[in-house]
């Protein structure tokens, strides 16, 4: 019942563990979700400030970080961010909540979104008078210049369609005319779905038109794919945008299509070279490296130093060869959809371990400290799971060359695991970070010091998205970077136990 009461609220909820780390985010309602456009497994085990992304200089959190510190209540208004991006004024209530000796255990904070009232205070202290006259100028201009825009329209390197509120086509642009192959009088004024004897019908069109754009204004890179009958298979991007003015273009319709049809299909060959090439090295390497290991039991007795040494380095580039290889493998896997989880219970905290206690004994410089403990049985792929802890470590070591320590930190948050790993390394500028788990994305800063293929990051994204957990990344360049991720414990053996 208490759940169902603060779903039901209005306003955002949200608890945090003041007794763990980084004080992160155990619980949100539904409202929470609503306002910030994050889903509740991006959100829990984040600190609160990942609403602020870039604008961390303001008074607000100041005065947030002091009540945390002191264990008191506090009021602010302070700007967050939507996950589109979107900038929102937020109203915090923030109250501690402790136990019978007066130790805080929890923080829960009530928050509203005030964005509405904020622009209204903030127009009321410009020259409202001036400022609205010139919108209104502006706006008059744009809408009389109807034959000005239009030929932009034509000038687009995009299919362009304009509808009215019932989907009738007003007009389209001649990239429309030329991809589509049709004609300018058989389209405009037309119904959408009725367009070439019904071949604009498609359900993925109509689920966008009628059930997600009335909702949610705009719509960006929506994928429909289509076998036309005269020009066969399209796969298009379809960005659509439901204009909210009033007056003569009121609740029109623009929609720009990109035809992604040869793209997505030279990405195919791509990928199908990646997995071919990459079986076809991987049998010729095993041989290799069994020819390299009896080298090695071979030459264990010869008084030979330097041939050692050339036979271990051998060994190592072999080694490493071999791990390219089966990461290439891992992507080819991923991206044909053919990645195979075999989920069954195992020790979490033992795994991770067990990864730590390997990499030690690889002859690493860098010492590896563990804290914390999650005390629970996952119910997952073990083998992929640990491939994750595993890269984030070397990548934690590999980006950290003049410090000697990295962190794991284990814990519960809520329903899910959460496995946070630090170092001090080199950091990663912000405006990069969302693109670091990005396929052979390479942060720009590090190529030439740090050899690699970007890769590693895009795998261990793809392990836990198919886990359904989510991955993410602090940091700042100079001072190091923490790599987080959380696994879901609902359904799994030991969840109970971890509440």
């Amino acid at each position: 019942m208490l759940t169902g009461a603060l779903d039901a609220s209005i306003s955002g909820i949200i608890i945090t563990d003041h007794q763990q780390p980084d004080n992160p985010i155990i619980y949100c309602n539904k409202s929470f979700e609503d306002i910030t456009g994050y889903t509740r497994s991006e959100i829990i085990g984040h600190n609160c400030r990942f609403l602020q992304q870039e604008d961390r200089n303001q008074p607000a959190r100041e005065t947030l970080f002091n009540a945390i510190k002191e264990g008191g209540k506090c009021v602010v208004e302070i700007r967050n961010y939507k996950k589109d991006g979107t900038l929102f004024w937020n109203e915090l209530y923030m109250s501690p909540i402790t136990d019978e000796n007066g130790n805080v255990l929890f923080f829960i904070g009530v928050q509203n979104d005030v964005t509405r009232r904020k622009l209204a205070e903030e127009e009321l202290q410009s020259d409202k008078k001036k400022m609205e006259q010139r919108i209104e100028e502006r706006t008059q201009s744009l809408r009389e210049s109807e034959e000005y825009l239009a030929s932009i329209v034509q000038t687009v390197r995009e299919s362009l369609i304009v509808l009215s509120p019932n989907l009738k086509v007003l007009s389209v642009n001649s990239h429309f005319i030329k991809t589509f192959k049709v004609s300018r009088e058989e389209t405009e004024g037309k119904l959408l779905y009725d367009l070439g004897n019904g071949q604009w019908n498609i359900p993925e069109l109509k689920k966008l038109l009628e059930k997600i754009l009335p909702t949610n204004n705009p719509i960006i890179d929506f994928e429909v794919s289509h076998d036309f009958p005269h020009i066969g298979k399209k796969l298009m991007l379809l960005n659509a945008h439901r204009i909210e003015l009033e007056g003569q273009y009121k609740d029109r319709i623009l929609i720009a299509i990109e035809d992604i049809t040869e793209r997505r299909a030279i990405e195919q060959r791509k990928d199908d070279f990646l997995s071919i090439a990459s079986h076809e090295l991987k049998t010729p390497l095993t041989t290799i490296k069994g020819y390299i290991q009896i080298i090695g039991r071979l030459t264990a007795d010869i008084q030979n130093e330097k041939l050692k040494g050339a036979v271990e380095k051998t060994t190592t580039y072999v080694e490493r060869l071999n791990n390219l290889i089966s990461e290439l493998l891992d992507v080819s896997r991923i991206q044909s959809g053919n990645i195979e989880l075999h989920k069954v219970p195992f020790d979490f905290d033992a795994a991770v371990a067990d990864a730590v206690e390997n990499l030690q004994q690889a002859g690493h410089s860098h010492k590896i400290t563990v804290t914390g403990k999650t005390g629970c049985t996952f119910n997952g792929d073990e083998s992929h799971i640990t491939q994750v802890i595993t890269n984030l470590l070397s990548n934690a070591i590999k980006y950290s060359p003049n410090h000697q320590t990295v962190g794991v930190h284990l814990s519960v948050v809520s329903d899910y695991i959460k496995c946070a790993i630090t170092d001090n390394g080199v950091g990663i500028p912000r405006d990069e970070q969302p693109k670091i788990f990005d396929r052979f994305y390479r942060v720009g800063s590090t190529q030439q010091r740090f050899p690699g293929m970007g890769i590693g990051l895009y795998i261990c994204a793809e392990i836990i998205r198919n886990h359904e957990g989510s991955i993410w990344v602090e940091s700042e360049p100079g001072k190091g970077s923490v790599f987080s991720f959380t696994l879901p414990l609902s359904e799994q053996k030991g969840a109970q136990d971890a509440r």
